[in-house]
């Protein structure tokens, strides 16, 4: 695979907010302002794409400190569950387009995220079989998870597979390995994450999925192939 790009050979695609749509900073942002707490970029850098865990525990600390983690985690997916009856989770309307354009490129492919298989297979099982691998991999034991899908589960270097993510902090941990990224931030008004990603210095930031093309994708093999994934 991969036959048309000197070193990438695998697109890792985050589900919620790639994929699938932003559900997720809106029920956070509502669950901190809601509780009289702000909501600042700092608020998301501790919370975004870190094991449940762990989210959970920022979160009681975003909001005083009065709730232990279980009680975050028991009101916060409550609160999930009635944003998600009033706004369904979504397939973005570019996602076969783009699997079939990746497949085509000779690129191999993978979803993961923070939620269990089960949310993948619900939303994106019926194009499953363009993923390759395990298809999905649940990331929460081992947030962000990109070393870990590239070397462990692929075999492949930290350079030869792009990682497409919706969060700054992801983007941080590919420039740190030195492995290719590309950012697709939320469109959410109260978010922080298009600056956040200007800040860490990713080079490559898309508005949609229609954006992650061939050109794109070349553009991000060479600078792969000559080492300068993140240099200027």
């Amino acid at each position: 695979m991969g036959d048309q790009f000197a070193r990438l050979r695998l697109a890792a695609l985050n589900i919620d907010g790639v994929l699938l749509n932003d559900t997720f900073s809106p029920v956070i942002h509502h669950f901190v302002v809601s509780r009289g707490a702000s909501y600042t970029a700092d608020t998301e850098r501790a919370i975004f794409s870190q094991p449940r865990a762990v989210a959970a525990r920022r979160l009681a600390e975003a909001v005083g400190g009065s709730l232990t983690a279980d009680q975050v985690l028991t009101a916060y997916f409550a609160e999930r569950d009635d944003y998600l009856a009033q706004h369904p989770v979504a397939v973005d309307e570019g996602v076969p387009a783009l699997l079939h354009r990746l497949r085509a490129l000779g690129l191999g492919l993978v979803c993961y995220g923070g939620l269990p298989e089960h949310h993948f297979e619900t939303h994106l099982g019926a194009w499953a079989d363009l993923f390759d691998g395990p298809g999905y991999v649940c990331t929460d034991a081992f947030r962000p998870g990109l070393h870990e899908i590239t070397t462990e589960i692929f075999g492949l270097k930290h350079d030869q597979a792009v990682f497409v993510d919706d969060v700054a902090r992801v983007g941080e941990e590919a420039r740190m390995l030195g492995m290719p990224f590309i950012g697709r931030p939320s469109r959410y008004e109260h978010g922080f994450q298009r600056e956040s990603m200007r800040q860490a210095g990713v080079r490559h930031i898309v508005d949609g999925l229609d954006a992650i093309d061939g050109d794109l994708l070349r553009t991000v093999d060479a600078e792969a192939a000559a080492g300068r994934v993140w240099e200027a």
